[in-house]
């Protein structure tokens, strides 16, 4: 294999992104709409929330083609580096391929410079690869990100949303995306508090994406038969930690047991 070079003038620096577009690795978009017959796996929701100490990232586990269930343990939530993380919707294949780009891009910045990009900069450098992914998104490929991570120079977490073109927008409190946002957005709005500490807000997005797999069918909601649980990672100055499925299993449990005692207070049914 031949290592590409560059003249200093033409030297792409530590963008990866745009040295994998200069030497031609970038993939093309579909010539035309895709045919119904190979309509790809979607991932579906993911929410981001602010607490005293950081960011929890959160995404349910299902991927749908169509009104068919693809697969039932997607990933949804990717550490972008220690100190950050980025969380998926939209065509799936696609997206996972950009969080990798993304990754090496990150990493590679670091190499050639000797130090992090601050977290605007991986926001803004997000923000280009979602705009470079327009022309895939207009043939029903899109790729609707969120982006957080914990701010080492302010000491505090920090939370961006994307559109299709690339817009990138940073969130006071808490975003969403994805086919079931509406819901889920809901139950974080209504639940939301600034002092929540840790468990609160793991308890709080493990909520919001119960009540959108009630609502949204392209939304998994935790499955305790098959052991899957939704990913659940937290950011905060110790860095990216992804919640155990042990825990995630017992807080589910004590989610149960309260919408139980609930509803048997009330006589109402549904869930919490």
């Amino acid at each position: 294999m031949t290592l590409p070079t560059f003249s200093p003038h033409d030297d792409p620096g530590p963008d990866f992104a745009g040295l994998v577009r200069r030497v031609g690795l970038a993939p093309e978009p579909p010539a035309g709409a895709l045919s119904a017959d190979l309509l790809p796996p979607h991932g579906t929701t993911v929410v981001a929330v602010r607490y005293a100490d950081g960011v929890v990232m959160a995404g349910d586990r299902r991927a749908t083609s169509g009104n068919l269930i693809s697969h039932r343990t997607i990933e949804k939530v990717f550490p972008a580096d220690r100190y950050s993380g980025v969380a998926i919707a939209g065509a799936a294949g696609p997206a996972v391929e950009m969080v990798t780009l993304f990754q090496l891009q990150l990493e590679h910045y670091e190499k050639v410079e000797g130090q992090h990009l601050s977290l605007e900069g991986k926001a803004n450098q997000l923000s280009q690869m979602v705009r470079s992914h327009l022309p895939a998104a207009m043939q029903g490929l899109a790729v609707v990100p969120l982006f957080a991570g914990y701010d080492l120079h302010r000491g505090t977490g920090r939370l961006f949303q994307y559109d299709v073109t690339g817009g990138r927008y940073e969130e006071q409190d808490f975003a969403s995306s994805g086919s079931g946002m509406l819901h889920a957005g809901t139950v974080v709005k209504l639940g939301f508090r600034r002092e929540l500490e840790r468990g609160d807000v793991v308890d709080l997005a493990l909520k919001a994406l119960w009540t959108a797999a009630d609502e949204d069918s392209a939304t998994g909601g935790p499955d305790a038969r098959r052991g899957i649980w939704p990913v659940i990672a937290t950011i905060s100055a110790d860095g990216y930690q992804r919640v155990g499925d042990e825990e995630m299993a017992t807080r589910f449990a004590a989610l149960l047991e309260a919408d139980r005692e609930v509803r048997g207070a009330t006589g109402a049914g549904g869930s919490i």
